[in-house]
């Protein structure tokens, strides 16, 4: 009985994962193109396709439009970093609520801001998501007009617009962000 090399049993072993490779991809595809709610084969994956609404409206703000509504006190600004962060530095007309924790805040954003205000929200960092998921449960809660500004602290920084430090501008409507009133 002659016995196959070593070498051979390799090259057989993987030539035939390849194939079921290929052929599990093959019919994936064709799987997928029998669906009447395909999924596509690719996606834009960036922060601006993320942040929209249910009925597609974009939740990304620019950064010459946040300036002219925060400057014009025409929308409610609220940073999502913590209150360290915050402290150190924040945009001139925010708010502190902070994503982490934001069950103790709830009520105060809910009972102060009006459902129809305009709120943009901001983190810091291109892969910050906490002023993303901020905007998204203030859409939920019933927030329509709700946008975001994309690494927001930087750009404004960068941009040499109006900032403020320390814990100026944590108010909201008479009550400090730890509960106390004034």
């Amino acid at each position: 009985m002659k016995t196959e090399p070593m070498a051979g049993k390799i090259w057989r072993a993987a030539w035939q994962s390849v194939a079921m490779v290929v052929l599990a991809f093959a019919i994936g595809l064709l799987a997928n193109e029998s669906r009447s709610d395909r999924l596509a084969l690719v996606a834009d994956w960036s922060p601006a396709a993320r942040l929209s609404t249910d009925t597609g409206d974009s939740m990304v703000v620019s950064l010459d439009e946040a300036k002219r509504l925060c400057l014009d006190e025409k929308a409610v600004f609220l940073d999502a970093r913590s209150p360290e962060d915050f402290a150190r530095g924040h945009i001139q007309c925010a708010k502190n609520v902070p994503w982490q924790g934001f069950e103790t805040y709830m009520d105060r954003v809910w009972g102060v801001i009006p459902e129809d205000a305009w709120i943009v929200t901001y983190c810091d960092g291109e892969t910050c998501s906490l002023s993303e998921d901020l905007a998204k449960e203030l859409d939920s809660m019933g927030y329509k007009k709700v946008k975001v500004l994309l690494n927001g602290w930087t750009r404004w920084v960068e941009a040499g617009l109006p900032v403020e430090r320390g814990d100026e501008g944590r108010r909201i409507a008479g009550k400090d962000t730890d509960g106390s009133s004034s």
